[in-house]
């Protein structure tokens, strides 16, 4: 697996997560409930995703953990000794590692409302 599908789908998966867990929890916690109910008329689909919201967190889980070890095989090869290129190969790793921090970020956050905050705040 190449580094930018990686991110792909490292980043597709913890938005995924986000939409489909944590999104339902923040309404809740934030005391609109009735927001979110109006929502789910227009995406009823939600409710779906939200049945599966322990493999869904898995799978990305999973897809975070391979983009992770594909970063981390890939930090440390070396770059085209072609100026030009040495400096585009250098961006897009910055580019792909900024894309795998926020991943983490965004399921970070999405398993922490989907499976923390409510044990807590009910």
């Amino acid at each position: 697996m190449n580094e930018k599908a990686a991110n792909f789908f490292s980043l597709f998966a913890s938005s995924s997560t986000l939409i489909c867990c944590a999104l339902p929890s923040l309404f809740v916690v934030l005391g609109a409930g009735a927001s979110f109910a109006s929502l789910l008329t227009v995406f009823p689909f939600l409710i779906v995703l939200s049945q599966y919201k322990l493999a869904i967190s898995l799978t990305a889980l999973t897809t975070i953990a391979l983009a992770g070890f594909a970063h981390y095989k890939t930090a440390h090869l070396p770059c085209p000794a072609d100026p030009e290129l040495g400096r585009a190969c250098l961006q897009s790793r910055r580019r792909a590692r900024l894309v795998y921090y926020v991943s983490v970020s965004i399921f970070a956050f999405a398993t922490i409302f989907t499976y923390l905050v409510p044990r807590v705040i009910f």
